[in-house]
């Protein structure tokens, strides 16, 4: 990862980014606008118990301030809120003006993006809002007469806008290699995220070359459950009622530890080792460790020898962001997320964001998508091509590729590099954007008396066989690689060569953007979700995605105007 000091330098030496960024460049646009997006309709409600209205920038003009604004209260300056108030009614299901009068839900909003910010309690944050040192807070969230929400509203908020995600979701289609074709549900709660990267799109911020050439990476991150792990072989059948005629089945017994056998009074409903409050959750790494006795993990049959391992038990659930890297800014923005079980894996969700890019950024141009071995598979190297954006994703390993006799056989090495039936090594001509390919050719190395890459037995070198060393043929052999090989295989298809300097810079630099929004994550203490249940926790991540855009944002915005001084 960029070490921040030497980013925060290389920006302050940018005249342009300056020029852009800093309150002189941008206070023209000033206040920035959310935009509700097309067909979202307005709030049915007409009255609310508190009431947002966007209160100015113009003390911002006065530097001396700034040293007391966090990012957080630049963002309360910098851009007026009022066109989300409509998309978070809608995310709420807001259908009548009838019933309860509610708090304003950009009120709850603010109070929330407060909470994460200074990464406190719900119970912190809540006497924090009622402490009159805050009351130029409650002032600009809108709240009055003292009238503020309870935790239990705070509740409400979180869970009925997991659910309405869920409820409101797309499915996008996700092709496989074996020509299947899966679905994959894409969270409403991206309508937030792709708010908040819009309007800082438009603002200016993010710089024109990095939307004009984007290159995104997804990253999942481990988040835990609230709740404790106590049974590390929970199963959706331990959150089911058991009864004498229809005993619950125990997956830890099958794995051969003690288990729980489900006949106590606790165990009725649900297993007294579940996590009713997190039954979503799952583990996604197990190693051998010391358990007492009464724990559910205890092997019902210790053997004799049991090596000791060493690995991290973690228990709770994956954020799955896709991120856009900004190579002139030095930083990076979230374009969208997903939110799933810990051991889900990546490749699938990853995918069917890539393919909602279009509809969320239709002018967003992208020019490569680089990931890990993890999304190395058919779903996101499909998805990828079929988007015409090269696929720099990191090589994810086969016994195959041991086998370099094997090589000549299936027609590439185990980087992706195309190899003749005689062991010599192509050679990279480009990526096509036009036609989707990489085009290579053998220059006949073989006539230059050059090493094969593979020297298999029983073949005279040079091989005077080959029919490529025809004048007629100027290059060689040519092939043109596009979707997969020819035996059909898209694991080491690389639209640009692994391991050049092209691959290299954007490989690290969309790799160094997964990093910062794991870095932001542990800094506001959501390594550890600090809310029961996956519907909760996937709203309260995805609000955090839109407040690491938007003090994203602050932060450049500050840095720029610093540096233009008075």
């Amino acid at each position: 990862m960029d070490d921040p000091l030497d980013a925060v330098t290389a920006r302050a030496a940018d005249q342009r980014f300056i020029s852009q960024c800093s309150l002189t460049g941008l206070q023209d646009k000033l206040p920035f606008r959310w935009q509700t997006p097309p067909g979202i309709p307005p709030s049915p409600k007409r009255h609310y118990r508190s009431h947002y209205v966007y209160q100015g920038w113009q003390d911002l003009r006065d530097l001396s301030q700034w040293n007391h604004l966090s990012d957080f209260d630049l963002n309360l300056r910098l851009v007026d809120y009022s066109g989300l108030r409509p998309v978070l009614a809608w995310l709420l299901n807001w259908q009548s003006a009838r019933g309860w009068c509610p708090f304003d839900p950009l009120s709850i909003f603010f109070v929330h993006g407060w909470q994460i910010t200074n990464s406190w309690s719900r119970a912190l944050t809540l006497q924090n809002l009622h402490n009159p040192r805050y009351a130029d807070y409650a002032n600009l969230f809108g709240f009055q007469d003292g009238i503020f929400p309870s935790e239990g509203g705070l509740r409400y908020y979180l869970t009925t806008l997991g659910a309405n995600s869920q409820i409101l979701a797309k499915t996008v289609q996700v092709q496989l290699d074996d020509a299947r074709a899966v679905p994959v549900t894409v969270l409403a709660l991206n309508h937030l995220i792709a708010g908040s990267t819009n309007l800082i799109k438009e603002a200016g911020i993010i710089s024109q070359e990095a939307w004009r050439k984007a290159m995104v990476c997804p990253d999942g991150m481990i988040h835990d459950a609230a709740s404790r792990l106590k049974c590390t072989a929970v199963q959706d059948t331990c959150y089911q009622p058991t009864t004498s005629q229809k005993p619950r089945p125990c997956p830890a017994k099958e794995k051969d530890h003690q288990g729980c056998d489900c006949k106590t009074a606790d165990c009725a409903a649900v297993c007294r080792f579940a996590t009713p409050r997190d039954p979503a959750a799952r583990l996604v790494v197990y190693t051998g460790s010391n358990q007492p006795k009464s724990s559910p993990n205890q092997p019902a049959t210790p053997p004799q020898e049991q090596p000791k391992g060493k690995g991290e038990l973690r228990y709770g659930y994956r954020s799955v962001p896709l991120l856009l890297a900004d190579e002139e800014r030095r930083t990076s923005f979230i374009l969208m997320d997903g939110f799933l079980p810990a051991p889900e894996r990546e490749e699938n969700p990853s995918a069917a964001l890539l393919l909602q890019t279009p509809t969320f950024y239709p002018d967003l141009h992208l020019d490569a998508a680089a990931g890990d071995a993890g999304v190395g598979y058919a779903s996101y190297l499909r998805a990828a091509h079929s988007l015409g954006v090269k696929r720099v994703v990191d090589l994810r390993a086969d016994p195959s590729d041991q086998d370099k006799p094997g090589w000549t056989t299936r027609g590439y090495d185990d980087k992706g590099r195309p190899i003749c039936f005689y062991g010599y090594a192509f050679t990279s001509n480009g990526y096509d954007p036009e036609r989707k390919r990489h085009k290579w050719f053998c220059d006949k190395p073989c006539l230059t008396k050059e090493p094969p890459a593979v020297t298999l037995a029983n073949v005279a070198y040079p091989p005077d066989e080959c029919p490529y060393q025809a004048a007629k043929y100027a290059y060689g052999e040519i092939r043109n690689v596009a979707l997969a090989f020819d035996d059909g295989s898209t694991r080491l298809v690389r639209d640009i060569s692994v391991g050049t300097p092209a691959w290299k810079r954007i490989y690290h630099r969309a790799r160094n953007a997964a990093e910062g929004r794991q870095a932001t994550m542990e800094r506001w203490r959501l390594k550890r979700l600090r809310v029961y249940g996956d519907l909760r926790g996937q709203a309260m991540i995805f609000q955090a995605d839109v407040w690491d855009n938007l003090t994203t944002m602050a932060r450049l915005v500050r840095e720029a105007t610093m540096a233009a001084g008075p």
